[in-house]
């Protein structure tokens, strides 16, 4: 009984420097930074994406958007320098998401998931950043279809795919109703200057809604290739968008997504610095 509460106790002690830690400045800070990141790379895929529309190549999508940052002078040093950004963000969500409300009497289980979820994403990010880094990058166009094939010949992988595939587009629509509904702003400490909170607010929109719109279209080609057993359907983000240009006004559309894409990493650039803790 005595080794059990020694046990709890320094499992207490642990959590609390872990949640102490979380909450230090200049941890935060370089978490923070980590959306900044992120909202870089939203606004050069949507500026790929443009292109695109007009007649231009390009791969728009995450690993497109990290070979623009790698070509850059100081292109590695600079690759390092987001890693370790989204590294720290993926690490201060996981931290949050495990330790940040254990002293709520009812902490909702949704936001624990959500961050959960973001800390997933980012470590995702900042592995595709490390591996231009050190000269591994692979195309994510067929990357992404050779997973969907592998999945599809495993037990129940077609199912797996189809509830993946459910998922980004469940997921691309909650982004979209926020993006309408504007529910974004409660993240958010709204400046007291009308023109600088309407820009928060006016980004935030737009941006919610096209980064809705570009995942339901990324869902939607998962279950379309898995149901049809046609794995090189399964492009991602740069197949989809790809796929809507070749729609009755494609380059019109594809490029108000591309406009929306460029206001979202403009909103993330934003959290940033305003986002509530």
């Amino acid at each position: 009984m005595i080794r059990r509460l020694a046990i709890k106790e320094e499992m207490k002690k642990a959590a609390d420097a872990a949640e102490d830690a979380s909450n230090s400045r200049p941890f935060e800070i370089a978490a923070r930074s980590g959306f900044a990141v992120s909202g870089i790379l939203h606004v050069l895929i949507g500026v790929i994406a443009a292109q695109l529309a007009f007649g231009s190549g390009g791969e728009a999508d995450v690993s497109g958007a990290v070979a623009q940052l790698a070509s850059q002078p100081f292109g590695p040093l600079l690759l390092w320098v987001c890693f370790a950004a989204c590294a720290a963000l993926a690490l201060w969500q996981l931290t949050n998401a495990i330790f940040g409300h254990r002293r709520q009497k009812h902490p909702k289980v949704s936001k624990r998931l959500s961050e959960a979820g973001q800390a997933v994403v980012f470590a995702g990010l900042a592995l595709t950043i490390a591996s231009f880094a050190v000269g591994k990058a692979k195309n994510s166009r067929e990357s992404t279809s050779d997973g969907t094939a592998t999945l599809m010949q495993a037990p129940f992988g077609v199912a797996l795919l189809i509830a993946v595939g459910a998922a980004i587009m469940i997921t691309g629509i909650v982004f979209a109703v926020r993006g309408f509904t504007r529910s974004f702003k409660k993240d958010l400490v709204l400046s007291p200057s009308e023109p600088a909170r309407k820009f928060q607010v006016g980004v935030g929109t737009v941006g919610y809604v096209a980064k809705g719109i570009a995942l339901l279209l990324v869902g939607l080609l998962v279950v379309i290739a898995t149901v049809t057993a046609r794995p090189e359907q399964s492009t991602g983000l740069d197949g989809s968008l790809k796929a809507l240009k070749e729609q009755p006004y494609g380059p019109y559309l594809l490029a108000a997504v591309a406009i929306g894409l460029i206001a979202y990493g403009l909103f993330l650039m934003v959290k940033a610095k305003t986002m509530r803790t």
